[in-house]
């Protein structure tokens, strides 16, 4: 009998821990507009801090902006979907860390070299 009676104190918890995440997680996508997006692993966890601050371009970029060959919209589809490449980027650096963001550019691999100060991100180069 007392087994019962545990078992409905647990389902009861149960249910009641799984109504408030539902609500959490339903109130979390509306503030958002993206649905669960989470970021646990570090290339999202990167890739999210460097959106998060200030955008500032080298000459090299603001150059290639000037002459039509890259856009906003290119660095932003890096800074979302790219993958970090943490083996060749320097993270222990201070007081801004060296990334390379390894994507797709109008068809052919690139990877952008950004660096993540604490106040700002700054894209240095690209590379085909």
């Amino acid at each position: 009998m007392a087994f019962l009676k545990r078992l409905g104190y647990f389902v009861f918890g149960l249910s009641l821990g799984i109504v408030c995440l539902t609500f959490f997680f339903k109130k979390k996508s509306d503030e958002t507009g993206t649905s669960l997006s989470f970021c646990y692993l570090p290339n999202c966890r990167t890739l999210k801090d460097i959106r998060s601050k200030p955008l500032h371009y080298s000459e090299e970029i603001s150059t290639l902006f000037l002459n039509k060959e890259l856009d906003s919209t290119d660095i932003a589809t890096f800074l979302i979907n790219g993958d970090v490449d943490f083996g060749n980027s320097d993270t222990k650096s201070n007081p801004c860390k060296t990334y390379l963001i390894e994507g797709e550019l109008h068809g052919k691999e690139a990877t952008l070299t950004v660096k993540n100060c604490k106040d700002k991100a700054q894209i240095s180069k690209i590379e085909y």
